[in-house]
């Protein structure tokens, strides 16, 4: 991914144009006085299932917490 940057007090950038920069696939960084401000990235398409496995939930997730646990002193 290509990445441009800005700085939005040299020119006050146009938003079509931004938006025609990310959707090719282009980053836009937006700086003020080299201070990174804002950033845009093209909307990543979501593929489901992709990491199977790599969460899990306990067989007790939605069971009420202990009593011990609500009477303890913080």
């Amino acid at each position: 991914m290509y990445t441009k940057t800005i700085d939005v007090k040299k020119k006050l950038p146009d938003l079509k144009g931004l938006l025609s920069f990310v959707a090719d696939g282009t980053e836009v960084v937006l700086t003020e006085d080299n201070t990174p401000i804002a950033r845009l990235v093209p909307i990543s398409k979501r593929i489901a299932g992709l990491h199977s496995g790599a969460i899990w939930m306990s067989e007790d997730f939605d069971e009420p917490l202990p009593d011990e646990f609500w009477e303890r002193n913080a």
